[in-house]
């Protein structure tokens, strides 16, 4: 059995490919970084460290190779060959790798090979959507309809973190990649065509959009909620922020929110989300992850878009009739490292143009007025606990009384 992984990084050899393997395929990474293929082929394995803040442990992830992703040709001939395939480059990449799976497909078409799944494994609302587009520019009508039958575009949700690799983390080993002990890829069950193949961790699920609302929507705004308190308060890592009860309170809350609001859409165990929260709450405190307040916060444009973790969310709640007071706290956070990143003056009205020009809200919406009764209090500086408080008092306020 072949698998093809397309990216060699953080998530293709800390996550995906370490499943391939540990299924019984033979891997082969495509990726354009020339040293790295080197090693893998001269190698044929690489160390995986599986950290938690009380030690490690250590897994040798065999039967690997490199595929040199600048070789149209080899990239090809390896897509072609293959009987599962993922992707994990980031989104941003996906447009110039296309043109290279597309090549794939055609030959796999012109050799009669069997159907194949790609899983997506980017962290992008609707990845089947994106690539499917980006495939179809590069193929002729008869290929489009036999891509439609015989190639499925699998959703994933990287649920796992993964932190940038540091030189101690490598420990002396510049393949070795550390990765905490969550181990789930929940998948798109609709969106494979033929068998599904069998990995462990995976679990096909349908609807998929439940998943990748609760990836987003609770794992990915809840940590950088954590992350704007922690940079807010002068803190390096989240793991620090996580520890201080007020940020751990507003985080947790913030989750919460999220969590009835998908309750309610998708009428879902409300148990199994508020166990997730928890254990998500004690992944954010792993000490040896080392994962970085500015990391986890950057991108705020990204992470303000409409649709994304904190404005998503946010209207999310307030169609399924959840007050957010904790989620848009943590968005006036985003709004204020936003400003502070831009080397802008810290003010009500640029603020406002943040919110409408990045997350597409005016003045008078509902959301504006919630985000900016918590951004008055960063902007002068306020405590993460009166923070805590106002947030608080805002829900009372919010909800009224409750019989």
């Amino acid at each position: 059995m072949k698998a093809v992984m397309y990216g060699g990084g953080n998530i293709g050899r800390g996550f995906i490919g370490a499943l391939f393997s540990r299924a019984g395929y033979q891997v082969s990474f495509v990726d354009v970084d020339s040293k790295l293929i080197d090693q893998l082929n001269q190698r044929g394995e690489y160390p995986l460290r599986i950290i938690r803040t009380d030690g490690h442990d250590d897994w040798v992830i065999g039967n690997v190779c490199g595929v040199d992703g600048k070789d149209a040709d080899a990239v090809a001939q390896a897509i072609a060959a293959c009987d599962v395939m993922a992707t994990a480059v980031g989104a941003k990449i996906l447009p110039y790798i296309a043109p290279l799976i597309a090549k794939g497909i055609k030959l796999r078409f012109a050799q009669n090979r069997p159907p194949l799944n790609i899983i997506i494994c980017e962290n992008l609302m609707d990845a089947n959507h994106v690539l499917e587009d980006l495939l179809k520019k590069e193929l002729s009508p008869e290929e489009q309809a036999r891509m439609d039958r015989e190639i499925g575009l699998v959703e994933a949700s990287i649920g796992r973190m993964v932190p940038v690799q540091t030189d101690a983390m490598r420990d002396g080993d510049p393949l070795r990649v550390c990765v905490e002990t969550y181990g789930f890829l929940p998948v798109d069950q609709g969106a494979f065509r033929g068998p599904v193949p069998h990995l462990e961790g995976m679990i096909p699920f349908s609807p998929f959009d439940f998943y990748l609302r609760r990836k987003l929507y609770v794992h990915n705004m809840g940590h950088a909620t954590c992350a704007y308190l922690g940079g807010y308060s002068g803190l390096d890592y989240i793991w620090q922020a996580i520890e201080k009860p007020d940020v751990e309170l507003i985080v947790q809350n913030a989750m919460m929110e999220s969590m009835m609001a998908l309750v309610k859409k998708y009428q879902v165990d409300g148990n199994a989300l508020f166990n997730h929260i928890n254990d998500l709450i004690g992944r954010f405190a792993n000490r040896a992850q080392m994962d970085t307040c500015a990391r986890v916060g950057g991108d705020t444009r990204r992470k303000l878009a409409p649709d994304d973790r904190m404005i998503g969310s946010s209207r999310l709640c307030l169609e399924m009739g959840v007050v957010p007071s904790h989620i848009a706290l943590g968005a006036a956070g985003a709004v204020y490292q936003h400003l502070k990143e831009e080397g802008a003056q810290q003010g009500e009205q640029q603020a406002l143009r943040v919110l409408h020009d990045i997350s597409g809200l005016s003045a008078d919406d509902r959301l504006t007025k919630l985000i900016m009764e918590h951004y008055r209090l960063y902007a002068r500086g306020a405590t993460v606990e009166e923070l805590r408080l106002s947030a608080k008092a805002q829900r009372l306020h919010e909800v009224g009384p409750v019989a």
